[in-house]
């Protein structure tokens, strides 16, 4: 099966109930949007402030995704404030940096001191992992936009930790059959040692074995360096059809140096941490025929045109990605449905709301619009709301049971095609 072929089946929304630990899959015809709604919510109007901090990064290894996801917390704001519908969020945007430059420590304190509702990142699972917490702690909602670390899904969050983005369960099994039906026999693989990298490598390794193929070097490198040598001569040395670079910025090292050795860069494959447009860092065809994967559905020439409307007139660049802008959109608006639904800005009774206006509980009427959504909220109604990032239907574990993942190929200019 081609790499096409395969798209069009990564791509579709797919469940993910079977992929990690969420509870026992529903019974044949036993869906939440055919059973019977139940609210436990008023109909009335509503009179709410909710405060949003975000702890994304503009600073650090994951820089490159910030603009996308703060667009997408702006443009949520806009869309709220824009319906007047009994609830105004006010935003502040803030700093996650990453482990090295630790801007969350100084970010996290502030935004819970100064009132904030809800916390809207981070975007790398080792950095949430160091704030998480003392989140939970001042009994604030916390919705990673990126976040696909396995291990969140068991965290003891009282129920206050959400994400919009899938469990990498999900995209280390489509990259893995990916690898495998291009004919990739033997694979090598370089990644950061954290809970990101580490949890993507082994449902990698899992995948693309179980299809018959051999990971025949993996080699990790932590946080911080700033020389990767001796991985790459490692992987090398033993002769892999393909190299898999689970990285962040580190991978603008990386590439040249593995040219430099020798390999085959047509032969490489991206993740959601690296993947991005390299026209303007590296010569022509450098990365041409390479891969790789990320999280999310097409977005449509409309909710991009959105984006960079709202991002250039808060005095910035346009947008050169959009990696998880509709999850952090989506993160948003969930939050203050969920508020409206609870009729509080409490933690804890947002939290309470949350599985039900994703659709993921309760049974609601499906909306795509905040505005539709929040009016039928205070109409008495449930909803299940479906957003530029798709479905999502939160889990118990706050894990969304739907998604997509997308298939991306370089071309020669190094920018890349996605390929559904």
């Amino acid at each position: 099966m081609t790499a096409r072929g395969i798209a069009a089946v990564a791509a579709a929304t797919l469940m993910l109930a079977a992929c990690g630990d969420g509870g026992d899959a529903p019974a044949d015809g036993d869906d939440a949007g055919e059973t019977e709604a139940q609210s436990t919510g008023e109909a009335g109007e509503r009179d709410l402030t909710l405060k949003v901090g975000t702890v994304l990064p503009q600073t650090g290894s994951l820089a490159f995704l910030g603009p996308p996801e703060e667009a997408g917390v702006l443009l949520a704001e806009k869309h709220i404030n824009d319906a007047d519908l009994g609830i105004t969020v006010e935003v502040t945007l803030g700093d996650s940096g990453d482990p090295d430059n630790r801007a969350y420590a100084t970010t996290v304190p502030q935004l819970l001191n100064a009132g904030n509702n809800v916390i809207v990142g981070a975007a790398s699972s080792g950095v949430s992992k160091l704030f998480i917490d003392d989140v939970v702690a001042a009994e604030r909602l916390m919705i990673s936009p990126a976040n696909t670390s396995p291990d969140f899904t068991d965290w003891e969050d009282d129920n206050l930790y959400w994400r919009t983005a899938p469990s990498d369960l999900l995209q280390g099994e489509v990259l893995g059959n990916l690898i495998a039906q291009d004919g990739v026999a033997n694979l090598g693989i370089i990644y950061l040692n954290d809970a990101y990298g580490t949890g993507l490598e082994r449902v990698l390794t899992e995948t693309f074995e179980a299809a018959n193929g051999t990971v025949v070097a993996s080699e990790s490198y932590n946080a911080g360096d700033t020389t990767f040598d001796a991985q790459i001569s490692s992987v090398m040395a033993q002769n892999p059809d393909a190299i898999v670079l689970i990285t962040f910025e580190e991978v603008k090292t990386i590439l040249p140096a593995l040219d430099a050795a020798g390999f085959d860069t047509s032969s490489l494959y991206f993740v959601d941490g690296n993947i991005a447009d390299y026209s303007e860092d590296f010569d022509p065809g450098l990365l041409e025929g390479s891969k790789g994967t990320q999280p999310g559905p097409d977005l449509g020439d409309d909710f991009r045109d959105q984006l960079n409307e709202v991002w250039t007139a808060a005095g910035n660049e346009e947008l050169a990605n959009w990696n998880y802008a509709a999850e952090s959109y989506d993160a948003v608006i969930l939050a203050a449905l969920a508020a409206l639904a609870a009729n509080s800005v409490e933690g804890p009774d947002m939290a309470a709301k949350m599985q039900e206006v994703s659709g993921g509980s309760g049974g609601g009427d499906k909306y795509d619009t905040f505005a539709d959504a929040a009016q039928a909220i205070i109409d008495g109604e449930v909803v299940d709301y479906d957003g530029p990032s798709g479905p999502i239907s939160f889990d118990e574990n706050g894990d969304p049971t739907e998604a997509t993942i997308g298939i991306f190929e370089y071309d020669g200019e190094n920018k890349l095609v996605r390929q559904n």
